[in-house]
């Protein structure tokens, strides 16, 4: 990693680039809950490979021309092989994994800490400074996740105990930390950076490789892997490929290019709170407010983060 800055200094917040931050943790919720669904039907690495097999044929008869034997992908396959080793091989593979393993409470309590990953991430290897806007809004942020995963009751929280599902979100975490970091250094070819479709195809023809040989070792080692193929599948796999691999990867991917991996990674704290929200639509729960006082929490944390001193 680089021991230099990365950047210029990154313009404040807009409207625009919020909307496209809101994106993702949308998204992603309905993933999480997905993965959830599908758990007892298709084994966790296997469900990944599915997912970024169908998002690269989808994406191929645009992007195709960034696989051409004269591509300059090729001279760079050190740097698109490390981040599709993070972002397409590891970060959904252990959330996949943790979900046989783990509760969902666990799984969005130790995801929620990316923010602060990020920030000292950033700090160690980037020579990034933490102001102390940064440091209170991730803060904030964590207080209103905590909130919303506890229900605004402190013996929900005292009675989480982490298991070894947590310890694969937290190893996801870290992937998705340093891939983003890694797509806010300007370093690639202007051809390839400034085509979306050509940017993550270079990385989902390395990430399938890596998906792949994972797959292969978890029906090499797992006990008894298998498939129940159906509409709930099928369906289940569309959705993670349109979904989570090509919009919110590319609206995540433009957000951090716009305002950097830092302020973009409290957007991330969104997650579990459109969680909450997405089980009130589908299961019928109604809010409470507790949910109101986690939205402002966590909203707060992104907008005092994100604002210039």
């Amino acid at each position: 990693m680089s021991d230099t800055p990365t950047s210029p200094a990154k313009p404040a917040l807009d409207l625009a680039t919020a909307g496209l931050l809101l994106l993702p943790p949308l998204v992603w919720a309905g993933n999480t809950v997905l993965g959830r669904v599908v758990a007892d039907m298709v084994p966790p690495i296997t469900l990944n490979f599915f997912r970024w097999l169908l998002a690269f044929v989808l994406l191929l008869p645009w992007s195709y021309p960034v696989l051409k034997p004269s591509s300059i992908v090729w001279a760079h396959w050190r740097r698109y092989g490390l981040m599709s080793l993070l972002g397409v091989g590891c970060y959904n593979s252990f959330q996949y994994l943790a979900l046989h393993t783990s509760t969902p409470i666990n799984v969005t309590l130790v995801a929620a800490s990316v923010p602060v990953f990020m920030l000292v991430m950033g700090a160690v290897f980037y020579k990034q400074r933490i102001s102390a806007r940064q440091a209170t809004g991730a803060l904030l942020s964590i207080a209103g996740v905590v909130c919303v995963l506890g229900r605004g009751d402190w013996e929900t929280l005292q009675k989480v105990q982490l298991v070894m599902g947590d310890i694969y979100v937290l190893i996801a975490v870290v992937c998705w930390a340093w891939y983003s970091w890694l797509v806010a250094q300007p370093v690639d070819p202007p051809e390839i950076r400034s085509n979306w479709m050509y940017f993550l195809t270079a990385q989902m023809v390395f990430g399938l490789l890596w998906s792949g040989l994972f797959t292969a070792a978890e029906w090499q080692f797992s006990d008894n892997p298998h498939i129940v193929w159906g509409w709930t599948l099928g369906a289940s796999v569309l959705y993670v490929a349109l979904g989570p691999a090509l919009l919110a990867y590319r609206s995540w991917g433009l957000g951090i290019q716009r305002v950097g991996p830092t302020i973009a990674g409290f957007f991330a704290n969104l997650t579990p709170l459109f969680a909450a929200l997405l089980s009130t639509v589908t299961l019928g729960d109604v809010p409470h407010t507790y949910h109101v006082v986690a939205f402002m929490l966590i909203v707060g944390g992104i907008v005092v983060s994100s604002r210039k001193s």
